[in-house]
């Protein structure tokens, strides 16, 4: 039987790689983006009550209706903007889930999508499966910066979405104000969905502002934002994330949303729905990273790896150019077998070929695993 690929250039995601030959070798994996530490006490105790109660039934296709108002409360202290919790947040199987819901929901066949690389690994494929076809805008470092000039030049009459990363992985950059604005002019006066994928919305160092979509009216009533409890409470395993768009993209988002997942995990929502009674649940967390950052930075001195800037996540974009001329994909993997430390090679999170030798370092870890990782990056020449 011959049978034909929807996906015949797809391959294992590297993170899947990175970290079976991180185990294979004993290395310290600081390569997939997940923390080495539990959720919050208070939120696992939660898990446990509601783990006893009668919670083990099917959730609202939508999600517990307790829990979508909390997250409206939340949004609408952060960001100026309260959604109608019936009919504007969905809760999902994680962010993953929700990116590929949105856009198998609203890209059609022919359709183009806008993305910025280095770009998550999960939007390329979303836009294939829905015959979609995925237009890169590539950023370059040390800054990544968005020349929009360049994005509206990518712009044809076939353009139906935009995906944007704030917080960005993997460079750890952020959008501020200014690019929110020149987006604005950029899509005014089209047809051109926002898909805005802010999983690190908590995660912004520096004084800045976490500029999400949902601040901005006008850019709001064309997007839908996404976000995630995997990476805000230190729970990845956990699967669960939310969708926060308008009604009219609500709508077609939840026709999708009922037949690929119908409804997630109901206990935790139970208890992050009570957790989230706490207004200032989440207020710790970008000290907490950011401590996780510098400490992670200063280990490195010293050493040849030379840090990029990091305004946002738990990504660190290391420049390795002084210890070795290696392609970062062969460089990476000497690093798990030689040196015992995992890291993502940037050159994945591109379409086409590129050779910056640039690393990926997650430092979502305890301060040991950081300190130990550190002393093994020490030894690299």
């Amino acid at each position: 039987m011959e049978l034909k690929s929807k996906l015949a250039s797809a391959h294992t995601t590297i993170f899947t790689e990175v970290s079976a030959l991180a185990s294979r070798h004993g290395a310290v994996n600081l390569g997939q983006g997940f923390p080495d530490f539990d959720p919050p006490d208070t939120l696992l105790s939660l898990v446990a009550k509601h783990t006893k109660g009668h919670t083990h039934q099917y959730a609202p296709m939508a999600g517990l209706t307790s829990l979508r108002e909390a997250i409206a409360n939340k949004v609408g202290t952060l960001y100026g903007y309260g959604p109608d919790p019936e009919a504007e947040v969905t809760i999902t199987a994680g962010a993953t889930q929700a990116l590929f819901t949105a856009i198998t929901a609203l890209v059609h066949p022919g359709d183009e999508v806008i993305i910025f690389e280095p770009a998550y690994d999960s939007y390329r494929p979303s836009i294939e499966l829905s015959g979609g076809k995925a237009i890169p805008y590539r950023m370059e470092p040390p800054g990544f910066e968005i020349d929009w000039r360049r994005v509206a030049a990518l712009v044809t009459n076939r353009t139906r979405m935009l995906i944007i990363n704030t917080p960005h992985n993997p460079t750890g950059t952020i959008l501020r104000a200014g690019d929110i604005e020149q987006l604005l002019l950029l899509v005014r006066n089209t047809d051109i969905l926002i898909l805005s994928d802010e999983v690190y919305e908590h995660l912004v160092y520096d004084g800045e502002n976490h500029q999400s979509v949902i601040r901005y009216p006008e850019l709001y009533s064309r997007s839908l934002a996404v976000f995630s409890f995997g990476k805000t409470y230190h729970a990845t395993g956990w699967k669960l994330g939310y969708v926060i768009a308008p009604s009219w993209l609500t709508t077609e988002y939840r026709k999708v949303h009922q037949w690929n997942v119908f409804s997630v995990n109901s206990v935790f929502q139970y208890a992050l729905a009570e957790y989230m009674e706490d207004k200032d649940h989440y207020l710790s967390l970008c000290d907490f990273y950011k401590t996780k950052k510098d400490l992670f930075r200063s280990l490195l001195d010293g050493t040849g790896f030379r840090p990029l800037g990091c305004h946002g996540t738990f990504f660190q974009v290391c420049d390795y150019c002084d210890i070795s001329d290696k392609q970062d994909t062969d460089f990476a993997r000497e690093l798990i077998v030689r040196h015992k430390v995992a890291a993502i090679p940037m050159s994945v999170f591109y379409s086409q070929p590129t050779d910056m030798k640039l690393v990926r370092f997650c430092f979502a870890k305890k301060e040991e695993t950081l300190q130990h990782a550190g002393d093994r990056l020490r030894s690299v020449s």
